[in-house]
């Protein structure tokens, strides 16, 4: 609720209070103009000329009331709009501000579905609920003091009837939390469940399990529908309840006015029908803000939820001030482990990195290379040990400055839908076009470029459609050189590319490699070979570090990998 109100100007307020203030006094002066002229021409025989102005007021004011019931809707659309531009900028910074550890938590599809339908229904508090607030606050309470100046039994009727609109509201709001929150809860599955169903519509198809999907997005799709009943079903009652209500306190009234009238000729014809033609109103407010409460628990409880999105903290990662004092880094490992559901994949890794150095890390498939990679990247926790950047714990440094010093190249790099020039400078956004064109060149992407229409400005499709694995990997390489690194990542990037192309990478890896620090994942003989360290890992642990020829006088394991034909076993 408190994120909801922050989002709400005080001059957004003034404009509704002033609103329903004027809007209460037109159906005030309303009910007395029409009172006024029934009565001159049914009573005291006024002709249409004695009333005709009365008949021009009475326009006027029904038209004006009308204008400030528009207003007051254009308010509330304008302050939902607003809100909910803001709440989406407030999650989308939060979601990228957030440490890869937590942000790479939860479904993808949970998310969008908090930034675009829980963002939603947060319109109906400020376009429904908050005006209809404002005016509940106004309109009764001013009518009220009209009706105990009239007729103070009509009056006190009133004050018994009308508490038991916010009894059952309140009655009812406990109810709509509930199952708003059901509801929140099953359009948040069924999303998630969705979203990762449709990216992985290719793997499901080939391993025959869409038709086991297609029935748990079928059940999900069910939970949501009949949350949403439910939801609908106490709307509904609410509904019900409240008109019934409204409609025996009106019928109370009248017949109190009708007694005072016809049996004991205590109050005059005016003033039972001023106060008759009020009465309605009173409970026509009151109603109003029923049926907008009812929107605006819906509301509440999907800014609660908000809330809980944007509080959401890494509580393993505490991001200090300190900034990384040279370039390229010394990189130590101390006694590092790292498990997945209590299986060491790192097991008590100690090893330190020089400054500049090129490091291949060697092992067959499941000796833990690429997690040695995300640890030391930031994308997987350390669970005991410490990696050390310059003296300084690895914890400790600030993600952005951390990010900014580091480039990891995996064997298929992502490529976004939008173009070329947009997918090189993504890694460095304030960049100038020469730049950008100066690091395709770097990458050796420049033959592409001009074999290309549109240059630099060519889209390709969403995860690279249109391009080859190779020219994915210069795009990847294009984005270091452009960043320039002090510490680059690469994961096996030549696998499954032609000679031709390995070539190509190769010396464009080499020439990025001599103002920073590199550690490849090694697939290649003549990569590992002229590695200026070289980690062989099996079983998640560290066996043998040394240079070629040291681990081949030294490591039984690292002379079988080398003995295998075209290689290491990746």
């Amino acid at each position: 609720m408190s994120l909801l109100k922050s989002y709400v100007s005080r001059i957004s307020l003034i404009q509704l209070i002033s609103v329903h203030l004027l809007s209460a006094t037109m159906i005030v002066l309303q009910a007395f103009l029409i009172v006024y002229i029934i009565n001159s021409i049914f009573l005291n025989n006024a002709s249409f000329l004695d009333v005709v102005f009365y008949l021009i007021g009475l326009i006027m004011v029904m038209s004006l009331r009308a204008l400030l019931t528009y207003t007051s809707g254009h308010i509330g659309i304008s302050l939902a709009k607003n809100a909910k531009a803001k709440l989406r900028m407030q999650l989308i910074h939060h979601y990228t501000k957030q440490p890869i550890e937590l942000a790479s938590q939860g479904r993808s599809g949970s998310k969008v579905s908090t930034l675009l339908n829980v963002v939603d229904q947060t319109d109906a508090y400020y376009r429904e609920y908050l005006p209809q607030m404002v005016r509940a606050s106004i309109v009764p309470l001013t009518i009220l003091i009209i009706m105990f100046t009239q007729n103070w039994v009509s009056g006190v009727i009133v004050l018994v009837t009308a508490p038991f609109i916010p009894i059952f509201m309140a009655i009812i709001g406990l109810k709509t939390r509930d199952k708003s929150e059901e509801q929140l809860n099953a359009l948040s599955n069924f999303s998630g469940q969705f979203l990762d169903s449709v990216q992985g519509l290719t793997t499901l198809s080939l391993f025959g399990r869409a038709h086991n999907e297609q029935d748990l997005i079928e059940k999900r799709s069910d939970q949501f529908r009949d949350a949403t009943l439910g939801v609908l079903k106490v709307a509904f009652t609410s509904a019900f309840m409240m008109e019934l209500i409204s409609m025996l306190s009106i019928g109370l009234i009248a017949l109190e006015l009708a007694v005072g009238l016809i049996i004991f000729d205590s109050i005059l014809f005016t003033t039972a029908f001023f106060v008759l033609l009020l009465a309605p109103e009173f409970y026509i407010a009151l109603k109003d803000l029923s049926s907008a409460f009812h929107s605006g628990r819906e509301s509440i409880t999907a800014g609660k939820k908000l809330e809980d999105a944007l509080n959401e903290q890494a509580e393993s990662i505490n991001w200090g001030d300190q900034t990384i004092v040279s370039v390229p880094p010394r990189i130590t490992f101390s006694h590092v482990t790292f498990a997945y559901h209590s299986e060491p994949t790192l097991n008590n890794i100690s090893t330190t990195i020089e400054p500049g150095d090129n490091v291949a890390i060697v092992g067959p498939s499941g000796a833990g290379k690429t997690t040695f990679l995300h640890v030391l990247a930031g994308l997987l926790p350390v669970h005991n040990g410490t990696i050390f950047i310059n003296n300084l714990k690895q914890y400790d440094l600030r993600e952005d400055v951390w990010f900014q010093q580091l480039s990891y190249i995996t064997q298929s790099p992502h490529v976004f839908a939008g173009s070329i020039y947009d997918n090189i400078a993504i890694s460095k956004p304030n960049a100038n076009f020469d730049d950008v064109q100066q690091a395709a060149d770097l990458a050796k992407l420049t033959p592409l470029i001009n074999s290309l229409e549109n240059g630099l400005e060519t889209v390709v499709g969403e995860g690279g459609r249109g391009l080859s694995g190779g020219e994915k990997q210069r795009l990847a390489l294009a984005r270091a050189f452009l960043k320039q690194p002090s510490l680059i990542l690469f994961d096996e990037p030549t696998t499954g590319l032609d000679l031709e192309t390995e070539r190509t990478l190769n010396h464009a890896i080499s020439t990025l490699s001599e103002n920073a620090t590199v550690i490849t994942v090694a697939h290649r003989i003549h990569t590992i070979q002229s590695a200026d360290k070289i980690l062989v890992m099996e079983n998640g642990e560290l066996t043998a570090e040394g240079t070629d020829e040291m681990l081949k006088q030294s490591s039984e394991t690292y002379r079988a990998l080398l003995d295998r034909r075209g290689g290491v076993n990746a």
